[in-house]
């Protein structure tokens, strides 16, 4: 369960890919690829340069483009 965790470590793994850790050491992991499909702030993340630009913002992933991912999202897709 999700409890207002921050993501702090990030690393690109390959394809659409990242390998996430959050501040409780829950870590795995996450496939963006259905992202890339879903409107148009998500679109720049289809060039994989792009993407494998995102950052730790506000404890959360985000691309210079202003989209992000609300961290218990990322949260519920690391197994």
């Amino acid at each position: 369960m999700w409890d207002m965790n921050d993501v702090i470590n990030l690393e690109y793994k390959g394809d659409y890919t990242f390998y996430i850790e959050f501040d409780n050491g829950k870590a795995g992991d996450v496939d963006f690829t259905d992202y890339t499909t879903k409107g148009p702030i998500f679109a720049p993340l289809k060039n994989k340069d792009f993407f494998k630009q995102a950052s730790i913002e506000g404890g959360t992933i985000s691309w210079k483009n202003g989209a992000d991912i609300a961290p218990e999202t990322l949260y519920e897709k690391i197994q």
